[in-house]
């Protein structure tokens, strides 16, 4: 049966080939898009996970500490308790280090330092093994060889061979300076810059002696880790982690960030299905007259649906076959191009290879052919309720536009009920299903919608406006089927330019709050090396007191681990003041209380850990203790997806007599220029770096304070870079908005193309009336505008409601922070109107192709 209706329907889809073009072109593209999406965050979460794997190596276990990621590591003397325990079959002492290296040309090249014991570590992690660099001589050969232990040699990845060079000798941040350290070699390990060095030589470069930040942990054959870990006894400040334990934390992390681009991908599927719908709507309402003769001749009801499923079928199957190839070149591409992040910056330094698809192609070719499938399902059950006799009469019933409006109630409360429901795994699926069912009933009353725009329009003034008019208000059921594409794409387009702009806007205000100085500095570039890099209270006091300085705040900044399985939290010190004007603060504000440490969380932290005012938890500290904190507010951070702490300086160096900083925010006195005030403060930073290294030495290598020992950014580079990397992260979102639109178009295009060759005997008739051909098209351009004119209001109230749902639902439950809702009307407008304006030039130029014979002699057919 399956076989012969496939046969039968096949000729259909063959010979108006044309007319399911549009339809077929959607399916590709949905499939495409999000099996494009897929591989690549795949290959990239893939890449990274192999990278983690090389780095940390395959151990039954790593102990770490309890709250932090990095920083000022753990007692090396437990290493030597644990090394001797007898279910212990290797332990291998480990420093983890964030720091950066400047190059030949002086540039900072951002990189970790491994610092390993490497008579211990190959067998645990190979690919950090150091590879001397080949000398022709025996003697230098033999001599290099110590070079592993040389606690001033260092050896690089290819990705940190590839910006610094393979031999020489090379600064390397170290506090308020530099060391000098020696390339002598490579290590195999992929992924971001990495450097690597002799334990010792890591802990006397970076001023970390007696310190590691892990061991890594083989246990003897028949151990088992509860019972080793039981008898170790290690303290409460020491965990016992995975080795992937990083891999699952990025995963985790950049979930939302990848469902909510692949749900975006989706759209063109979401939209092809309105398309499947209606031209296979406009198709069964052509072929009435066959479908009863085949009625008459013996073909069932049943049989009459699934004739028009199986043309959905054979849809949805051509577009998924090539779908899932072009995926595949687009996947291709993109990695390519945007090295595997598509702009959401989770994987950074990972330049992955395409992965192969595994059981996830027949998942989204299957998704092409549901949505084949969902899209005729209506225009089957048209074909299937169709009265043979009846229809070869010419007497076909309407159907009832209260079954659509009945659609529409029910899709609309169960959208406003999904709208209730919490998020699902973590993710805001029924914010999902809640747009979907919105779009459905929206698109459910385009009849009634057109009926009120065109009752609203009164009695036109011209014939050709009149017969437009007078046709769309008689055909308006028809308008579903013609404008169904318009409407979801439209919507869609508007909900993302509406979520877009508000998110852009909320980030532009939120800069300005957030970036009040004239000028900022920090040893650090990234929060994860800040125990590395810092600048002590007497390099703060003599930025203080420069000439071009007004006034300069220091923030303090360490990584604290609430959760394994996520992230660690950024947790800063500044002088606060008054924080209602330090900090965005959003919502209640509650007083201190006396005893604890005072705080207030970022929007992600009180979202992750349930932290709101008025909370109490256990706040980690740099030295590995954690203190009582109270939450007085909740402060809006677009910065730290993963959250963030916020407290007093002065609270902060109470509890822990920590006066190091990291930033400097710095405000310059009258008459002074960014650059003079660079100049000083290099140079008294520098002064007093230098005179610090003389007094307390380094132990290998030189160090220096290094006159690149700060980034300066001033405040406008700064927001230009915030919102540059906002636009990057956005790109994908305006290009499968584009997408959307484009598809709609080609549906009108399609559609209109159908309906003309249908109507040229009304055409030809018009024709004889006195109308030219170009009259003709004419008319069917303003139908196409009237109809588009409807889409186009409906679309923009159902986009209004949907951007409402992303800004206020998904983008909380996905990314846990919020924004105000802003409305760009001109944007809009622009949009609407071009849209209209592009319906009816489509509908012109599908009218002006169906229509280039002579349309007055078709009328001699009658006779």
């Amino acid at each position: 049966m399956l076989r012969w209706l496939i046969e039968l329907s096949w000729p259909e889809v063959r010979h108006h080939a044309w007319r399911h073009l549009a339809a077929w072109f959607a399916v590709v593209l949905g499939v495409a898009l999000a099996f494009a999406v897929h591989l690549i965050n795949q290959s990239a979460l893939g890449e990274f996970s192999a990278a983690v794997r090389s780095v940390n190596g395959q151990p039954d276990f790593e102990l770490r500490e309890a709250h932090r990621s990095f920083g000022g590591g753990f007692d090396e003397a437990i290493y030597a308790r644990v090394a001797a325990h007898p279910g212990v079959l290797v332990a291998s002492p480990v420093l983890e280090i964030e720091t950066y290296a400047l190059g030949a040309d002086g540039r900072r090249t951002a990189l970790r330092v491994i610092g390993l014991d490497a008579l211990v570590a190959a067998s645990i992690s190979p690919q950090l093994m150091p590879q001397l660099v080949p000398r022709p001589a025996a003697a230098a050969i033999a001599a290099d060889r110590l070079a592993l232990l040389d606690p001033g040699a260092v050896f690089l990845n290819p990705a940190a061979t590839l910006k610094l060079g393979s031999s020489g000798l090379f600064r390397f941040g170290s506090g308020a300076g530099t060391v000098e350290l020696d390339v002598k070699g490579s290590v195999a390990a992929p992924g971001p810059p990495l450097a690597v060095l002799d334990i010792a030589g890591a802990q006397a470069a970076f001023g970390m002696l007696g310190r590691i930040s892990r061991i890594d942990v083989r246990l003897a054959p028949g151990a088992r880790p509860e019972a080793v870990l039981r008898e170790l006894a290690l303290p409460s400040s020491l965990r016992a982690a995975a080795p992937d334990e990083a891999a699952l934390r990025v995963s985790n992390l950049s979930r939302a960030y990848r469902v909510n681009l692949t749900v975006l991908s989706l759209v063109a599927l979401f939209t092809g299905a309105f398309l499947v719908y209606s031209i296979l709507s406009l198709s069964v309402a052509q072929r009435t007259p066959q479908l009863a003769l085949l009625g008459v001749l013996g073909l069932g009801a049943r049989e009459r649906l699934r004739l028009v499923l199986a043309e959905s079928a054979v849809l949805g199957a051509a577009g998924s076959v090539v779908g899932i190839a072009l995926g595949f070149g687009l996947a291709a591409l993109a990695l390519r191009l945007l090295a595997g992040d598509l702009g959401g910056g989770y994987f950074p330094g990972v330049t992955p290879q395409l992965h192969a698809a595994g059981a996830a192609a027949p998942v989204y070719a299957l998704l092409g052919l549901a949505a084949a499938l969902a899209g005729g399902w209506f225009p089957a059950r048209a074909a299937e309720r169709i009265a043979p006799a009846q229809a070869l009469k010419g007497l076909v019933v309407a159907r009832a536009v209260h079954s659509s409006a009945r659609w529409a109630a029910g899709a609309m409360l169960g959208a406003a009920a999904l709208l209730l429901a919490p998020p699902w795994f973590g993710l805001p699926l029924a914010a999902y299903a809640a747009v979907a069912l919105l779009l459905i009933g929206g698109i459910a009353v385009v009849p009634s919608v057109v009926a009120g725009v065109l009752r609203a329009a009164g009695t036109p003034r011209g014939p050709l406006m009149l017969l437009a008019l007078e046709r769309t208000r008689q055909q308006r059921d028809q308008a579903t089927t013609a404008v169904a594409g318009i409407v979801a794409s439209l919507a869609l387009a508007v909900a993302l330019t509406v979520m877009v702009g508000s998110f852009r806007g909320s980030v532009t205000a939120w800069l300005g709050q957030v970036l009040p100085a004239d000028l900022y500095a920090r040893a650090a570039s990234g929060s994860a090396g800040a125990d590395t890099l810092y600048l002590s209270a007497e390099m703060l006091q003599a930025v203080q007191g420069l000439a071009s300085i007004e006034r300069v705040v220091g923030q303090r900044v360490y990584q604290a681990q609430f959760d394994p399985a996520r992230p660690s939290v950024s947790v800063l010190a500044r002088p606060l003041g008054d924080a209602t004007t330090s900090l965005p603060l959003v919502g209640e504000l509650r007083p201190g209380e006396a005893g604890l440490l005072n705080v207030y969380v970022s929007e992600a932290f009180a979202s992750l850990y349930r932290a709101n005012p008025g909370a109490r938890f256990e706040l980690p500290l740099p030295d590995g203790r954690t203190l009582p904190a109270h939450v007085r507010g909740v402060w809006r951070d677009y910065a730290r997806q993963h959250g963030a702490v916020a407290l007093d300086a002065a609270d902060y160096q109470a509890a822990t007599g920590d006066t190091r900083i990291n930033d400097l925010a710095l405000w310059l006195a009258p008459g002074a220029t960014l650059s003079e005030a660079q100049a000083q403060v290099l140079g008294a930073v520098g002064a007093i770096g230098a005179a610090e290294s003389r007094g307390t030495g380094t132990g290998t290598g030189a160090t220096t304070a290094a006159s690149t020992a700060l980034e300066f950014a001033s405040t406008g580079e700064l927001r230009a870079t915030s919102l540059r990397i906002f636009d990057r992260s956005f790109a994908v979102t305006y290009w499968l908005q584009g997408v959307a639109i484009g598809i709609g178009l080609f549906g009108i295009a399609a559609n209109f193309a159908a309906q003309v060759l249908a109507r040229r005997k009304e055409f030809g008739a018009l024709m004889h009336l006195g109308l030219t051909r170009a009259q003709v098209l004419r008319l069917v351009a303003l139908e196409g505008a009237l109809w588009s004119s409807a889409a186009a209001l409906l679309g923009t109230v159902l986009g209004l409601g949907v951007s409402w749902i992303l800004v206020k639902v998904v983008n909380p439950q996905s990314f846990h922070w919020t924004m105000d809702l802003a409305v760009p009307w001109a944007r809009l407008a622009w949009l609407v109107l071009g849209t209209i304006a592009c319906s009816g030039l489509t509908a012109w130029v599908a009218a002006r192709a169906g229509a280039s014979s002579n349309l007055a002699l078709l009328v001699k057919q009658d006779g």
